[in-house]
């Protein structure tokens, strides 16, 4: 099995998820073109809610998929406006009669941008990827009081937006504290009730922790936990976090990296070892079958952004790797 997701972030571009799904159809199609019938059947999948950026936890279809969620259970997620997953499905005609995981590949190869900078600054064509970072999804609820920003003596403040500018802080400086693969992001802040002259009664943001170390990934959680806590104490504000999404580190299939890596030599093509920072659909169809990912660049490492770009060159060249390691497994 091939292929990947067909979502993506409102500020998207063009080459996330997709380029994998298409590669993926376009493998089938040049398979029949040349009357080739490969040892196994090829299957490509097109999995949604992949971002997570609607309904969380991301990757919520191959999690279905690979057993990792009830069914039932991701019908019921709702987004921000109570809307649930289940009645968006069926309001546009999607919400099918099988249910998902009726197919178990025997492997699973995910053709993918790199969404980050190192293949295009080394000037390599082809990522064979080893592992994936471990995810924890928060978000932060914090509850303060409304006042006078002018009449207000600081003192007296219970200041829900400085809590949350105090908290992205202390995440980047985290970051940079533990080094290595540590990366700590604030992406999204509410405050109410939003107006300029008014200290806000709330804010709601979210944190993106990961990390290729479930230990270290812990440790993080741990800080910002206690951090929390006490700048909730020193405010006078109410703090209250909950989980939207915990993936814990993923090692690929060592066998489908080395033959990536073969195949991609096998063309003259550059290819170097390396780990996903994105989640991916490979990591949860890591749980049913030997996976792993193929990358390729992108340009100044520029991704979720509408100048989301790769080369035309790079593009044949995954699409010719996936092709012919797809061909290899099956006839393993």
């Amino acid at each position: 099995m091939t292929g990947s997701h067909v979502d993506t972030v409102r500020t998207g571009g063009r080459y996330d998820g997709n380029y994998g799904v298409i590669v993926g159809l376009e493998v089938v199609q040049t398979l029949r073109d040349a009357g080739i019938v490969p040892a196994r059947p090829f299957c490509v999948a097109f999995f949604t809610n992949e971002e997570g950026s609607r309904f969380q936890p991301d990757m919520l279809g191959s999690l279905v998929h690979a057993g990792g969620l009830a069914l039932e259970e991701a019908h019921a997620v709702r987004d921000s406006r109570g809307a649930s997953v289940g009645d968006e499905l069926r309001r546009i005609g999607y919400l099918g009669d099988e249910r998902p995981g009726f197919v178990v590949p025997s492997a699973f190869v995910e053709l993918h941008i790199e969404q980050g900078p190192i293949l295009d600054a080394e000037g390599i064509a082809i990522g064979a990827v080893e592992d994936l970072q471990g995810i924890s999804w928060q978000e932060i609820v914090v509850t303060g009081q409304s006042n006078h920003a002018g009449t207000t003596p600081m003192r007296l403040r219970r200041d829900a937006g400085h809590v949350a500018a105090a908290t992205a802080s202390f995440l980047h400086d985290l970051a940079w504290e533990m080094g290595g693969a540590q990366v700590c992001t604030v992406g999204r802040i509410e405050l109410h009730p939003n107006y300029i002259n008014v200290i806000p009664a709330r804010a709601t943001f979210t944190a993106d922790l990961r990390n290729t170390d479930e230990a270290l990934l812990r440790q993080a959680e741990a800080r910002l936990a206690g951090f929390l806590e006490d700048i909730a104490a020193r405010t006078g504000t109410t703090v209250e976090a909950r989980s939207l999404a915990r993936f814990e580190p993923v090692a690929f299939d060592r066998g489908i990296a080395d033959l990536v890596e073969e195949t991609a030599r096998g063309f003259g093509l550059g290819v170097r070892r390396m780990t996903s920072g994105a989640g991916h659909d490979a990591q949860m169809m890591a749980r049913i079958c030997p996976s792993g990912m193929i990358f390729v660049p992108s340009v100044k490492g520029i991704s979720h952004n509408p100048a989301e770009h790769t080369e035309e060159p790079d593009l044949v060249a995954g699409a010719n790797v996936l092709l012919q390691t797809m061909l290899a497994l099956a006839a393993r």
